[in-house]
């Protein structure tokens, strides 16, 4: 695997402001990213996960939120590029499939016609050529095509919607793919689909930024994983480190209520809920819900990213890291 990342994303902060203050979503987030690699975002709903994937592309909400931090691509800060170069990166370099479908689609526009300006805008093509093109890209996933180009999104449904945003992804083959939550709420074949998509992404050398909370999803694809709390990372590890030897015990809590790691038969819920982003403490956010907290970690700001040393960059957020793995 080439060593240079296409993806370099270093201390990325965003802030949402509300009627009722400042909500930090993301905290200090750093990570990298690689040609042929698929790296997993994972952590509860709210933990700020789709925040930075969005923030990566400057996709966040005009006027209400606030970005800092450094973003490169190919070793470019992306602070750099012009409105006209972030347009041609977004599409035909770093393609998104956004959570929901059906709502990024433009609902006035057939299939066809949001496809066709895909190829109109990137290649310069002519209409009739993109319509050509576009109709290629729909081939590529559903057999079809021919019907589904002249339909209005809001005539499929979701799986249908889903194959549509994945062809509009992957039509222009680019560099690297942001899924966020690609395959929930989708039937077991469009999920198979899918998940398969995303395979051929990363066998051909691309890379891919997998946001999600499934860890089946994870566990078959992810090369490595980050675990997000309260909008920061608490947990990197490859992907079997993380399955195998868990050091924060958030990421702990999430595998042991998996049914695949259930003993005798019992899940094991985690106690309380994700803390409000509004009002969080110095000291660890997870501390609440911890059952490894000791006076350091109620008397000490929140830790940083420490080396566990028990595995090639694993890392965690913790004071008293877990010490007995999860069962194979």
């Amino acid at each position: 695997m080439p060593d240079e990342p296409l993806l370099e994303v270093r201390d990325l902060r965003v802030t949402y402001r509300t009627r009722d203050g400042e909500i930090p979503a993301a905290r200090g987030v750093t990570f990298d990213i690689r040609p042929g690699e698929i790296v997993a975002l994972v952590g509860e709903s709210a933990s700020g996960k789709s925040t930075v994937g969005h923030a990566i592309l400057d996709l966040l909400p005009p006027g209400t939120s606030e970005k800092s931090g450094t973003v490169k691509w190919r070793g470019r800060d992306l602070a750099t590029f012009s409105d006209s170069e972030l347009r041609r990166l977004r599409g035909r370099e770093v393609a998104v499939i956004f959570q929901d479908a059906l709502a990024a689609l433009t609902p006035t526009m057939t299939v066809g016609e949001q496809l066709a300006e895909l190829f109109r805008v990137h290649l310069e093509v002519s209409a009739d050529e993109a319509r050509v093109r576009a109709r290629q890209a729909l081939l590529d996933v559903m057999p079809n095509a021919d019907r589904v180009l002249d339909v209005h999104p809001f005539q499929l449904s979701g799986g249908m919607a889903q194959r549509v945003m994945i062809a509009m992804a992957t039509a222009l083959q680019p560099k690297m793919l942001i899924a966020d939550e690609p395959t929930a709420n989708l039937d077991p074949a469009v999920r198979q689909e899918t998940l398969e998509w995303l395979e051929r992404i990363r066998d051909a050398g691309g890379a891919v930024l997998l946001i999600t909370h499934d860890f089946g999803v994870v566990a078959r694809l992810a090369d490595r994983v980050a675990v997000m709390y309260a909008g920061q990372l608490v947990e990197t590890a490859d992907v079997r480190t993380t399955f195998k030897l868990p050091k924060h015990p958030y990421t702990y809590g999430l595998l042991q209520s998996l049914p695949s790691f259930a003993e005798g038969g019992r899940l094991r819920a985690m106690p309380g809920q994700p803390p409000d982003l509004s009002t969080l403490p110095p000291e660890c956010p997870f501390l609440p819900r911890c059952i490894k907290a000791i006076a350091q970690c109620r008397l000490e700001p929140a830790p940083a990213l420490m080396d566990m040393g028990d595995a090639p960059d694993h890392y965690a957020a913790c004071y008293n890291p877990m010490v007995v793995g999860l069962r194979d």
